[in-house]
């Protein structure tokens, strides 16, 4: 066998979500789950939408990453093309004006205008949309992410979607009768499927709308007291939300998409127009919403949570796409605390990954991540032990960390390690600005100091380059020692890192002092010892 066809045989047998999603999509196109049967399209194509009222952030990356990877499991199960469009919903209504934005005044006079229609309060762009929609471009490309940008305001006002308006307007009284169960009595008084864009002010409407002509596509309403009879197609008008996104998977042909838990209902909803207009909806899942430290729903507006710009100010892309990874089906706080783990965790996965059985391999997330091929390069210290040593180092150096490092790995440069050097970088910024105002050492207790004067002779008697191993080995047996009284050695670990470091977690003590050094660690413990 090939190696192609060891990984497509272990893909039709992989429980790893993103092989299960592509079986779906198998499944599509050829009921009994084999190769074959490509859709007339000739392509599979996954959908990933944006709503360009507000800049890219976290929830956008991790939706096209998971889309992606999925796209990716799909190509080992099969030789049938595929694309990946992000979708730009920029001929929505512009609802209101943010807050992280200028020319907050200027911005207010368009209210209810299309997003394309509003100025760029940036003055960088013909409009609001197009600003958004670039800095989404700018920030997929800047992931190497594989996707086709779509305009909602060029695909309507191009006639692409006319054939797809006129089969809404043919089926009106199906959608109508999918969508008024599940409105209030309020809403169900003024709500139509099509939102006619007034000729008067520009202003997406939210009024009742009277089907005139499916095919010409005429439709009545009436606009500040004057009744208006006018095409939808061309770009006169837009889709209410669910309507418009079953319209766009029956006139696109979408066979993935993927939503939050929040939008199931939104997904239930749009899946029965979709039939309703002759479609078929297309496959996907829902995933979990991140929660904040306390457990809370991650949102804008309330600044909780983590952004983007701050998970790679303190941790690389991959240790996020790590994170996005995992359990997407389980909520999962998002925050500061995470980075360090994501980052160790993704390491210690993609160290194993060489010596794995493809089975195993393909259950790997960093196979995911990296779509099977996987840079070179190790990691010889935990980011753990780097957020340690910069901790004790105080307002270190890049330099200054490198230092350490030559001691503790012969021959090791940013030249060597280059992703190691990027480590340290995300090191100090995070002890700067998240570990650094922590930290508080307190003063040992009397067993405590005992413990720490037997180390610290310990300590004395080896020669400076002793092994992290042969460290460890005295850590614990002083922690084992009946004469210093500890119930538990996690007692005594817990002791040094709160005397040491000033926190209550840390490394593995051997290695660490092997990295900071003998003498610099016993002036540590005569510090302790002093407080």
């Amino acid at each position: 066998m090939t190696v192609s066809e060891l990984l497509r045989t272990a893909a039709q047998a992989s429980k790893a979500w993103p092989y299960e999603e592509a079986r779906k999509l198998l499944k599509r196109y050829s009921p009994n789950g084999s190769e074959g049967g490509a859709p007339e399209k000739g392509h599979i194509l996954f959908e990933t939408g944006y709503g360009p009222s507000g800049l890219p952030h976290i929830g956008t990356f991790n939706e096209v990453l998971r889309t992606t990877m999925v796209r990716n499991a799909f190509h080992a199960l099969s030789d049938i093309p595929t694309r990946l469009v992000a979708f730009s919903d920029d001929l929505d209504g512009f609802r209101k004006v943010p807050d992280n934005v200028p020319n907050q005044a200027m911005l207010s006079e368009y209210l209810g205008k299309p997003l394309t229609q509003v100025p760029d309060p940036f003055e960088k762009f013909e409009s609001f949309a197009h600003h958004n929609n670039a800095m989404l471009r700018e920030f997929l490309d800047s992931f190497g992410f594989d996707y086709e940008f779509v305009s909602a305001t060029e695909q309507y006002k191009a006639g692409a979607f006319d054939e797809a308006l006129r089969q809404v307007l043919r089926r009106y009284q199906a959608i109508m009768d999918i969508m008024l169960p599940t409105l209030r009595k309020e809403r169900q008084a003024t709500y139509s499927p099509v939102l006619p864009i007034s000729p008067k002010s520009g202003i997406v409407l939210q009024v009742p709308v009277e089907v005139i002509d499916a095919e010409a596509g005429l439709v009545r309403f009436m606009d500040e007291g004057e009744t208006i009879e006018q095409s939808i197609l061309g770009g006169g008008a837009k889709l209410q939300w669910k309507v418009d996104w079953a319209m766009r998977w029956y006139a696109l042909g979408v066979d993935y998409e993927m939503a939050g838990k929040d939008l199931i209902d939104s997904v239930t909803q749009s899946s029965k127009i979709c039939r309703a207009l002759g479609g078929r909806p297309p496959e996907g899942f829902n995933y979990e919403m991140f929660l904040d430290e306390k457990g809370e729903k991650i949102s804008k507006s309330k600044g909780n949570g983590l952004s983007l710009e701050q998970w790679l100010t303190y941790g690389p892309q991959e240790s996020l796409a790590f994170y996005a990874y995992r359990e997407p089906k389980k909520a999962k706080q998002l925050h500061m605390g995470v980075i360090p783990r994501a980052v160790d965790e993704y390491w210690q996965f993609r160290g194993n990954y060489p010596k794995q059985a493809i089975e195993q391999q393909l259950g790997n997330p960093v196979h995911h991540i990296h779509d099977g091929k996987l840079p070179e390069g190790e990691l010889p210290v935990t980011f753990g032990l780097l957020l340690n040593l910069v901790g004790v180092m105080g307002d270190a150096s890049r330099e200054q960390v490198w230092g350490y490092l030559q001691n503790y790995v012969p021959g090791a440069s940013a030249e060597t390690y280059p992703e190691l050097d990027a480590l340290i970088g995300h090191a100090l910024a995070y002890h700067r600005d998240f570990v650094a105002p922590t930290l508080k050492r307190r003063a040992p207790d009397a067993n405590e100091a005992a413990a720490l004067r037997q180390l610290d002779d310990q300590l004395a008697a080896l020669p400076a380059n002793a092994s992290a191993e042969d460290i460890q080995n005295i850590v614990y047996a002083i922690g084992k020692e009946e004469a210093f009284g500890f119930a538990e050695l996690r007692d005594w670990f817990k002791a040094l890192y709160q005397t040491l470091l000033g926190a209550d977690q840390g490394p593995r003590m051997g290695s660490f002092i092997a990295l900071y050094g003998i003498d610099n660690s016993r002036k540590l413990i005569a510090e302790a010892l002093a407080a």
